[in-house]
């Protein structure tokens, strides 16, 4: 899903669950900044057939961004970022997703090297904040 530039993917190849990505490069794309307070998250119905998922995926994921405080809901008024999270909360949420990657790359046997490489193209893909 491409929106104003900003690109959400779904690996359906990946240990991690759909919902899961989709939160996670979200609260990664409000922690960063490239979705500022205000900004309004695609539909969920929009989301859904742009990944070609079942809607209660994205409804999954965008409740989990509400309860981190990150989001809000609202019927008839749609979702939208509330608050950027703290550089504390930053370096705390980046170091649960690299544990999280690490875990995938062990259960891969994956090298180390491989990993890196891997981190390193999926941020070259995104460009520099």
């Amino acid at each position: 899903m491409t929106a104003d530039g900003l690109s959400i993917n779904v690996s359906h190849a990946s240990p991690v669950p759909p919902y899961e990505q989709i939160r996670a490069q979200l609260a990664d794309l409000i922690s960063v900044g490239r979705l500022g307070q205000g900004a309004r998250l695609p539909s969920v119905r929009q989301l859904a057939s742009d990944l070609g998922l079942a809607n209660n995926t994205v409804v999954r994921a965008y409740r989990e961004l509400e309860a981190a405080g990150l989001v809000r809901s609202r019927r008839g008024s749609g979702t939208q970022v509330i608050a950027p999270p703290a550089a504390a909360d930053v370096k705390a949420k980046l170091a649960e997703y690299a544990h999280s990657y690490a875990a995938a790359v062990r259960q891969l046997d994956a090298t180390d090297e491989d990993a890196l490489a891997a981190v390193r193209h999926a941020l070259a893909s995104f460009g520099n904040p």
